[in-house]
């Protein structure tokens, strides 16, 4: 790492905060387990929690991993008859996100390789990988959504979501298989319809022509060519994209987000969540847009710390280091401030593109935990735990496994 002295301690004072929040976060009011926000949040969200995993094991800390192990397992325990993961960790009832699944057999698998436990949780772990066979509507490995199904609850993803599909294909390749995530990665692969009328035997893909990055969705004649950071940060992390789809991917937000900061809708060094922001005027503006998502705000281009967490890493992944450096320099400035200005830092839910003040609650758990991660990736030139399951270019490995 070629950052100064100076910046490295600025690093190393923010990644002990973010320790500080997880700890704090580590138990609240619902048997125990973490909150999602220091004060704001106090349920176990089920996706925030997975996400978290990655930070948590990065540190090391024996008490969070400990308190991670707790959370899968209780998990496995509400995981419903057919294998379905609850949205919240304690609720068996509380149901019907598309990601919770996938993000816990990804969380499963990492967990099962850094801490060499090769059978933890293997009955839930079959139960999910069939429960997610049966969500492929075309029996193709690739699922479809319904919209305000994933993390975005206040957007509309519908059918075939990047953000969804490239966890599926990060877990297959984790659990070695690579059979079904080469066929994915071939069908993600492929062009979006962009014909009138979906012609028999050909299939959607996530690919835009004349553009480097994938699409936010594709379902039959339907897609939506805006960019979602957060898909195409993990199809860099993963390997999903290619090397030079990667290179071509991350020259294009840099110089996209250069441009907004040029025109006044970015004021940090950092990519907002989605992009181009969604306007009244424009087709797929919804009505409750207005009271939620307004251009460069929540899910309409605010800007994400645990979001930019994964671009970092997969910045790394892609071997850009001192882009990397850069903008986890870029993160650290965007964690410090706080809702709360008691606090030293923030490690916000969102904050405002347009001048990058914090937003949503303080202390929340997956933007520390991703602040941790991404610090670490930098500091390793590694992609870590991605690493241990991405499949070299060029090779052909199509290996069957039994889910372990």
């Amino acid at each position: 790492m070629s950052l100064t002295p100076r910046e490295s301690d600025y690093v190393r004072k923010a990644k002990a905060a973010a320790l500080e929040v997880l700890v704090h976060n580590m138990h609240g009011p619902y048997r125990g387990l973490p909150r999602t926000a220091g004060w704001g949040y106090p349920e176990p969200y089920t996706r925030d929690l997975m996400i978290a995993t990655l930070g948590i094991l990065a540190s090391g800390h024996k008490k969070l991993i400990a308190s991670t192990r707790r959370v899968l397992e209780s998990l496995a325990k509400n995981q419903t008859r057919l294998g379905h993961i609850p949205s919240l960790v304690h609720d068996s009832e509380d149901r019907g996100a598309s990601d919770t699944t996938p993000l816990f057999l990804l969380a499963v698998g990492i967990f099962r390789r850094v801490m060499n436990q090769p059978d933890f949780l293997e009955d839930a772990v079959r139960k999910s990988l069939t429960w997610m066979d049966y969500q492929s509507v075309e029996d193709r490995v690739i699922v479809p959504q319904l919209p305000t199904s994933d993390w975005r609850d206040e957007q509309w993803v519908l059918g075939y979501g990047l953000f969804v599909n490239t966890v599926v294909y990060s877990y297959l390749r984790c659990f070695g298989l690579h059979e079904k995530a080469d066929f994915l990665q071939n069908l993600m692969n492929r062009f979006t319809v962009k014909a009138e009328v979906k012609q028999r035997h050909v299939h959607e893909g996530l690919v835009l022509p004349s553009k480097p990055y994938y699409a936010l969705y594709s379902y039959k004649v339907h897609r939506s060519e805006r960019f979602d950071l957060l898909g195409n940060s993990i199809a860099l992390l993963s390997g999903l994209a290619s090397p030079t789809r990667a290179n071509n991917l991350i020259t294009w937000i840099e110089e996209e987000t250069t441009s907004m900061r040029k025109h006044g809708e970015l004021a940090v060094d950092l990519p907002p969540n989605f992009f181009p922001y969604i306007y009244p005027s424009d087709p797929d503006w919804m009505p409750r847009y207005k009271r939620f998502n307004q251009p460069g705000e929540y899910h309409n281009g605010g800007i994400w710390p645990f979001v930019c967490g994964f671009y970092i890493a997969g910045v790394v992944a892609a071997g850009k280091q001192k882009l990397a450096e850069q903008k986890l320099l870029a993160l650290t400035d965007l964690i410090t401030p706080a809702v709360n200005e008691k606090l030293p830092y923030g490690f916000n839910e969102w904050c405002y593109a347009r001048d990058g003040q914090p937003a949503g609650q303080d202390w929340q758990t997956w933007s520390a935990a991703m602040y941790l991660y991404a610090a670490t990736c930098v500091e390793s030139g590694k992609a870590l735990f991605f690493d241990d399951f991405r499949i070299a270019p060029n090779t052909n490995q199509t290996k069957k496994s039994n889910g372990g």
